[in-house]
């Protein structure tokens, strides 16, 4: 499983994202919006947070912990 969060370099909501999927043991890589504009383009990104897995886009905006382990317990 490939999971990236997709946020801006101001993101207030990314720490707390990352801290929550390190909590849980998954993997993640973080791309910064302002690096990355082909992956805004093809993903049609307008907020920050997203969460991608395995390049679709699962997460618009900050999901809750629940939410987070809801999906990651069915993936």
């Amino acid at each position: 499983m490939n999971v990236k969060i997709i946020a801006t370099k101001g993101c207030s909501h990314c720490t707390g994202l990352q801290h929550e999927l390190k909590d849980m043991g998954i993997p993640f890589e973080v791309l910064l919006v302002e690096e990355h504009p082909d992956v805004i383009k093809r993903h049609d990104i307008r907020h920050s947070p997203n969460i991608l897995v395995n390049d679709e886009v699962v997460f618009r905006g900050q999901p809750t912990p629940l939410e987070l382990r809801e999906f990651f317990s069915m993936s």
